[in-house]
C-alpha cells in the first residue's frame, strides 16, 4: 500500500472551504480531470495521464473527521481511498488530503508505476488546494 499526503493552510474559515467542497463536481474538476461526473455518492473520473486514459468510478464513504471521503469501485487501482480533513491554524483553516492505494499490477503493468501515481496525485490535490484558495477569497 502507497501512501501520500498533501497539506496547505488556506486564509479562510472551515465553512467556507466545506462549502466550495460541497459542489463535488466543481472540487473534482478542479484537480484538472478531464471529466467528471457526479451521480449521488458515486463520482466517475476521466484523465490522461501519460499516454493512457484512466477512468475511475469513486463512492463517497463515511471516514471519522473527514469533510469529503472516497473510494475507488472500478479502475486500475487494487484499492484507493482519499481522505481530506480540515482543521483550525494560526491563520485559517488546514487542508490535508491523503490518498492510499495499491496498484492493480495486472492492468497498469508498464504504463503507469507507483511513481507517476504520486506525481499525479499531488499535482491534482495541489490543483484543487489552488481552487479552494482562489474560490474562498
Amino acid at each position: 500500500m502507497q501512501s501520500l499526503t498533501v497539506s496547505r493552510t488556506i486564509d479562510a474559515p472551515k465553512s467556507a472551504i466545506r462549502a466550495a467542497m460541497d459542489d463535488i463536481e466543481a472540487f473534482m474538476l478542479a484537480a484538472g480531470f478531464d471529466d467528471v461526473t457526479v451521480d449521488g455518492d458515486e463520482i466517475t473520473i476521466r484523465n490522461r495521464v501519460g499516454i493512457a486514459t484512466i477512468e475511475l468510478t469513486l463512492e463517497r464513504v463515511d471516514a471519522p473527521d473527514a469533510t469529503l471521503a472516497y473510494e475507488q469501485r472500478e479502475g486500475i487501482f487494487e484499492s484507493m481511498r482519499t481522505v481530506y480533513r480540515l482543521d483550525d491554524a494560526d491563520r485559517g483553516t488546514r487542508i490535508e488530503a491523503t490518498t492510499d492505494f495499491s496498484l492493480d499490477v495486472a492492468l497498469v503493468g508498464d504504463l503507469l508505476d507507483s511513481t507517476i501515481i504520486r506525481r499525479q496525485r499531488t499535482k491534482e490535490l495541489e490543483a484543487q488546494f489552488d481552487y479552494l484558495e482562489s474560490t474562498v477569497e
